[in-house]
């Protein structure tokens, strides 16, 4: 076979459950295997396809070799024909040719068996993300999420087009379905539970809440699968959004990038095919978050922008606060201090015209002064690490205001102001306060499922280590590792 023909793969394969759990989960090993048994494609012919030494095929499918480059598993998507989402990337080039649903495909190495839209995003496509997404997360077993965890999040030019969809009216739905039944009480429900999941979800990740929040989502997936009367519709997508941007906050805490992203992406869709161009707009600045947290500012900045652009006439002065101070994230870690505090003085702004809570959507309530002050002394406290002369008693008296104005109600945001207090109290040398600070974020945090605030606790262990630490220190250092360890 010529090393340039790709080895695709027919309709059939592709939809067997068990080699789409495999890609899904970068199990290629297995994935390689179901290949050949059921797409009659040798070792030689995938390693062809996917431009790869037949030896190396050997290793990924004995085991001996994992893949955990993204260049491979581009080639792998490309050479066979596997849609990107199937393995964690952005939709492929060749993707974005339209193939009527209904269209008959004829089996061979040159044709395109598989096909996601590009733009207008379809309501069919969304609902078979879902569909997908909830069903691996079901069947998910603890060895499939250790493997998840080595998924990294796509991230540059290949996330920004696949989101492009977002500034462009949805496509109509017009696919054959049975009629629902679904009346207003029982979307009402749903939308009850939706939002009791998201208090879930600003405590932790793990364990069976996520499973929870999956197994009701993929009961609003086969609602969506039936036609449902046009108010009724619109109601279950935001619900479906919302449920989604629970689960991605969730798999992001316990350590799984890529479908936490995954997750990100069928919100944004979900949001956009129920018209809620708000709840859109904070999508993308979790996305934009997420970008921050591994160190991809120029990706963040662009993702806030996209934010801004598509809703900036629905926002109300809570949102808009709160993309500012994403915005002002990401200036700060691209050493822009003075766009920085321009971005603050912006969410500052915005927030002194915000009225009750209960004037915006429930999502945004609890963005207030305390968080503003809170989220400052974070991007602060980032700063403060190369310059704590400068920083660190500013990031301090935020940090203070937040904890002033906050309780452990703040869930996660509550473990962080600790945490962060400690680290200024340590930077500028106030060894006691750090040690009386680290014990409460310890307090704290041990109440909390949240991987998120075990790796921000992890982060004050390297104060606490070499000669002549105090033993109240030595005490909290202890109480810390035995807490990370657990």
């Amino acid at each position: 076979m010529d090393a340039t023909t790709p080895g695709l793969l027919a309709r059939d394969v592709l939809d067997r459950a068990d080699l789409r759990r495999a890609l899904e989960e970068h199990d290629f090993a297995a994935a390689f295997s179901l290949i050949k048994k059921w797409g009659g494609l040798s070792q030689n012919r995938m390693a062809a396809a996917c431009q790869l030494t037949p030896g190396k095929v050997s290793t990924i499918m004995n085991g001996t070799s994992r893949v955990t480059s993204v260049e491979v598993i581009r080639r792998i998507s490309d050479g066979l024909g596997i849609p990107g989402h199937l393995v964690g990337l952005a939709p492929r080039p060749w993707e974005s040719v339209n193939v009527a649903p209904d269209e008959p495909q004829t089996p061979g190495p040159h044709a395109r068996q598989r096909v996601t839209d590009a733009v207008p995003w379809r309501p069919d496509t969304t609902t078979g993300m879902a569909a997908d997404l909830t069903r691996s997360d079901l069947v998910m077993d603890r060895r499939a999420a250790t493997r998840a965890l080595a998924g990294a999040a796509v991230t540059g030019a290949p996330l920004l087009d696949a989101l492009d969809g977002w500034r462009t009216p949805a496509a109509t739905d017009d696919r054959a379905r049975r009629p629902g039944r679904l009346g207003a009480r029982e979307v009402e429900e749903l939308e009850s539970t939706a939002r009791a999941f998201r208090k879930w979800g600003r405590t932790g990740g793990g364990g069976l809440r996520r499973k929870a929040v999956a197994g009701q989502l993929a009961e609003v997936t086969t609602a969506l699968d039936e036609h449902q009367a046009p108010a009724i519709e619109r109601r279950l997508y935001r619900v479906m959004a919302e449920l989604a941007g629970t689960a991605a906050s969730m798999a992001w805490d316990v350590g799984q990038q890529r479908r936490a992203q995954d997750y990100y992406g069928l919100a944004l869709r979900a949001a956009h095919a129920g018209a809620d161009t708000r709840f859109g707009a904070n999508v993308l600045a979790g996305m934009a978050r997420q970008m921050l947290y591994n160190d991809r500012p120029h990706d963040a900045l662009e993702l806030i922008r996209l934010a801004q652009d598509g809703a900036r006439r629905a926002v109300g002065p809570r949102l808009r606060a709160m993309l500012h101070t994403r915005e002002a994230w990401a200036l700060a870690r691209m050493d822009r201090p003075s766009g920085f505090r321009r971005a603050t003085g912006q969410a500052a702004d915005a927030l002194s015209d915000a009225g009750r809570p209960d004037s915006e959507p429930y999502w945004i309530g609890y963005f207030d002064d305390a968080e503003l002050a809170g989220v400052t002394g974070g991007r602060l406290l980032d700063m403060a690490r190369s310059d704590p002369r400068t920083y660190a008693d500013q990031a301090a008296d935020h940090i203070r205001a937040a904890l002033d104005r906050r309780g452990p109600e703040a869930g996660r945001g509550h473990a962080l102001d600790w945490i962060g207090l400690a680290e200024c109290a340590f930077l500028i040398g106030d060894i006691s306060s750090a040690a009386d600070y680290s014990c409460r974020a310890v307090e704290v945090a041990s109440d909390l499922l949240s991987g998120r605030v075990r790796a921000q606790l992890a982060q004050l262990y390297p104060y606490m280590v070499g000669d002549g630490v105090p033993s109240a220190v030595a005490e909290v250092r202890a109480s810390i590792r035995t807490l990370l360890t657990a």
